[in-house]
């Protein structure tokens, strides 16, 4: 495993290097809380490299999101360990992820939420852990009944993937609205917001960097497994894996989201279209990952589900692709949204 990881994170290296100058990083080991501090490296430290790999390029517009630096151990040790089973997770589990991107996006909550599942339970629908939470969304029963699900002798919604993604997309959104930062949103899920909000009097902060020494070991590492599976899952970060503080400095707010270079603005097509889209599938049918997509088309998914129009933009390639079949795209995106995927197998 460990060479195979090597051969991953030079072949990662050798991409970044041809974009991207090499910067002599300061990086905080993050296994030991106590020792919180940073730690100088040198450029032939492999978590040198780890870390160049998350610097931002300020002249290639948003690009990618900078990872925390004290979460930099915890994610490449994660990476080394988990690469190899979470993408071919990737494979499998593609029509879960679908299903529950159309979910999280109709309640207006980040589709990258759906990596939560991941950790929780290793997208299993009968996934049962040592307290008695169950399903892909891990929901203890009273958490469960209260975010509208059936849990007796008889029937347990908590395995049914269609419904609990709708219950957890509620909890979650109560969440959001106590804490407005996904981090601490992913922390009390885990823990309880009781342990949330112990840390945030202990620490008199309200950033998950600074307060997480307060949380259990478990929900602290939750917030990193997480953040880590998303790397590994879509190769950087997004809103859900910066505390909010950092989401503003990195211009990763709604309004800032949509950030274009120069040229990509003058090498792009505007269309209005009009219709039930979704995101998910255009990237599907015109190659375009989902990530790009965002960055010029922010809020997509939201408003047009809401107004049912859009200014699409897109390089002129891409729109080029979607004119093409902009037909099997729409026919798709309303299978997707209008029928329930309760009758996916269950693993």
């Amino acid at each position: 495993m460990k060479s195979v990881f090597c051969l991953f994170m030079s072949l990662l290296l050798a991409t970044v290097i041809a974009a991207t100058p090499q910067q002599d990083v300061a990086i905080q080991k993050d296994t030991s809380i106590v020792n919180d501090s940073l730690v100088q490296t040198s450029l032939n430290d492999p978590k040198k490299v780890f870390k160049d790999l998350f610097i931002s390029n300020p002249s290639a517009g948003v690009g990618s999101v900078q990872l925390n630096p004290r979460a930099a151990s915890f994610v490449q040790d994660y990476m080394a360990s988990h690469s190899r089973h979470l993408i071919k997770m990737k494979d499998w589990a593609l029509p879960y992820f679908n299903m529950i991107d159309g979910v999280l996006t109709a309640h207006g909550i980040p589709n990258q939420l759906k990596y939560l599942a991941v950790i929780e339970s290793n997208m299993k629908a009968y996934a049962l852990s040592w307290t008695g939470a169950v399903g892909p969304w891990q929901f203890m029963p009273s958490t469960a009944r209260r975010m509208g699900l059936k849990v007796n002798p008889y029937i347990d919604e908590r395995t049914d993937y269609y419904k609990s993604t709708h219950a957890a997309a509620r909890y979650l959104t109560e969440l959001y609205s106590t804490y407005k930062d996904w981090l601490l949103v992913i922390a009390a899920y885990n823990g309880g917001p009781g342990n949330v909000d112990y840390a945030i009097r202990k620490s008199g902060s309200r950033n998950f960097w600074d307060l997480q020494r307060y949380l259990p070991e478990e929900s602290r590492n939750h917030v990193k497994k997480f953040i880590a599976t998303h790397y590994i899952m879509e190769g950087d970060g997004s809103i859900a894996t910066v505390t909010k503080d950092e989401a503003s400095q990195m211009m990763l707010s709604p309004a800032g989201k949509n950030l274009l270079t120069k040229e990509e603005l003058e090498n792009s097509k505007v269309q209005s279209i009009s219709g039930k889209y979704s995101s998910i599938i255009i990237t599907q049918y015109i190659l375009m990952d989902l990530l790009t997509f965002n960055r010029y088309n922010p809020d997509f998914d939201k408003q047009i589900s809401v107004t049912g129009t859009y200014e699409l933009r897109l390089p002129a390639d891409k729109m080029q692709v979607f004119n093409a079949k902009k037909n099997q795209i729409l026919e798709e995106s309303l299978r997707l949204l209008l029928t329930p995927v309760n009758s996916i197998g269950k693993n």
